[in-house]
């Protein structure tokens, strides 16, 4: 039985988080164009790391010194996720394109095998392919087929899947860069992002509480806290168990806005929930060799 260290458990608060996204994007009413709701959330991810650094004193600048290669992953992961993902969203239909998104959590099962001292564990695998089948019947209740016509849309989505797999996966080779760099990730990003608002849309404000809850409680979890957990949870924790985890996402999106008032359960909810849960517990039963403990 695999023993779920601490850093896989901060790591799987993320998905937790993740599951919350459907419900909060919800409040905003989808009226706030992407870019600059993508400014405005990894704006106040920025804002709660910087709380962080000044409850401990100092302004956080000593965190921004860190590698190249540190921040193309952590730019390039976030922002280079986000901006593909949308492009995607404008080439190909919405449920077409979150279906071949979503096989970043398989992906990271494979390409974690060929970080040193992982190997591709019959059991991570098999656990990720079956949430994978439940992921896929959440979300692929109303696809009519992939057409050829929105292959680039295809490609998009494709590259979202590669982008977050890959940064995942790669961040294990930065693991002594301390998770509170990612706040300045989080700030280019939102700087990246508001760039790409004023070139390409109108600013629309949120209009009513409701909307501001859901703008904010974006920034504060999915795309505040989630990220900083992520990176603490891939860095230090069972990479492989998180991957399979992370299928759980869409299926807590989906049990939140059923609560809400937002649908109805379906045999698919059902059979999904049996695939990403059974997966999940294949996954957690597989033997993990311990990671080598930093001197």
């Amino acid at each position: 039985m695999t023993v779920i260290n601490k850093a896989t458990l901060i790591g799987s608060v993320s998905v937790l988080l993740w599951g919350t996204l459907a419900l909060l994007t919800k409040l905003t009413g989808g009226a706030i164009p992407e870019f600059q709701l993508l400014a405005m959330t990894f704006g106040i991810a920025f804002l709660l790391m910087a709380v962080r650094w000044w409850r401990a004193g100092h302004m956080g600048l000593r965190f921004a010194r860190q590698p190249v290669l540190a921040w193309c992953l952590g730019v390039g992961g976030l922002f280079g996720y986000h901006f593909v993902y949308f492009k995607a969203m404008t080439l190909a239909p919405a449920v077409e394109v979150s279906l071949l998104a979503y096989l970043w959590p398989l992906l990271i099962v494979i390409f974690s095998s060929l970080l040193p001292g992982e190997s591709l564990r019959a059991q991570y695998l098999v656990g990720a392919g079956l949430a994978l089948v439940g992921c896929w019947l959440l979300i692929g209740g109303n696809v009519d087929g992939f057409s050829r016509e929105f292959l680039p849309g295809y490609v998009a989505a494709l590259m979202c899947a590669l982008i977050w797999s890959s940064y995942s996966v790669l961040s294990r080779l930065v693991r002594t860069v301390p998770t509170d760099a990612v706040g300045w990730f989080c700030g280019v990003t939102a700087v990246l992002a508001l760039l790409c608002h004023l070139m390409l849309e109108e600013t629309v404000w949120p209009a009513g509480w409701a909307q501001w809850v859901g703008v904010v409680g974006l920034g504060l979890g999915p795309v505040g806290l989630a990220f900083f957990t992520w990176d603490h949870g891939v860095k230090h924790g069972n990479i492989q168990l998180l991957g399979t985890l992370a299928y759980g996402a869409p299926l807590i999106s989906v049990l939140l806005l059923l609560l809400a008032g937002y649908g109805s359960a379906t045999l698919a909810v059902l059979s999904a929930s049996l695939f990403i849960v059974g997966g999940s517990l294949i996954a957690g039963r597989a033997r993990k060799k311990p990671l080598p403990v930093n001197p």
